[in-house]
């Protein structure tokens, strides 16, 4: 009979430990949870900072980025050169980059140039001209070529890809 005295005075105390851990655990979560949220909330003023130039850009199509100026030109649907495979159709909307406000108020009366050398070649693509990321590397770089010809002597920096688009 003393030995079950002995096994029932011990196992109380066996039963509070894991209870401590439970309790370490739970805090210790709380803590990081209020750790991540306070961190969230910080860098949240950087995301919204981006969200007002993107609403600034959609008013006037214009946007300042970092010492370049990105203007972005409406949407083309256009329809591609089919061989045999039937009808393709891509739609494409695309930015160009420029350095500085005077460039973009000296190409801003030539866009309809612009977009007509755009729609020119994209009528002559076909959809397997399209494929994998060389097709597009090589689409941007002809486009990039064609926008400096036709608004030469200006000169665009880049053209940026906001859409692509090709069924």
């Amino acid at each position: 009979m003393a030995a079950d005295t002995e096994i029932d005075d011990e196992a109380p105390v066996k039963k509070g430990i894991p209870k401590l851990f439970i309790i370490i655990g739970a805090v210790a979560v709380v803590v990081l949870l209020a750790g991540a949220g306070t961190f969230y909330m910080l860098s949240s003023g950087t995301a919204e900072a981006e969200h007002g130039a993107e609403a600034a850009g959609a008013d006037g199509g214009v946007i300042e980025v970092a010492n370049t100026f990105i203007f972005n030109l409406p949407p083309m649907v256009i329809n591609l050169n089919n061989e045999a495979d039937g009808e393709a159709f891509m739609k494409l909307t695309v930015a160009l980059e420029v350095t500085n406000e005077a460039m973009m108020l000296e190409i801003q009366p030539r866009m309809a140039k612009v977009i007509d050398a755009f729609q020119v070649y994209l009528r002559e693509l076909r959809k397997s001209d399209l494929e994998g990321s060389a097709g597009v590397y090589r689409l941007k770089e002809e486009l990039l070529r064609r926008v400096n010809v036709a608004i030469y002597p200006s000169r665009v920096e880049s053209v940026l890809f906001k859409e692509i688009l090709v069924q």
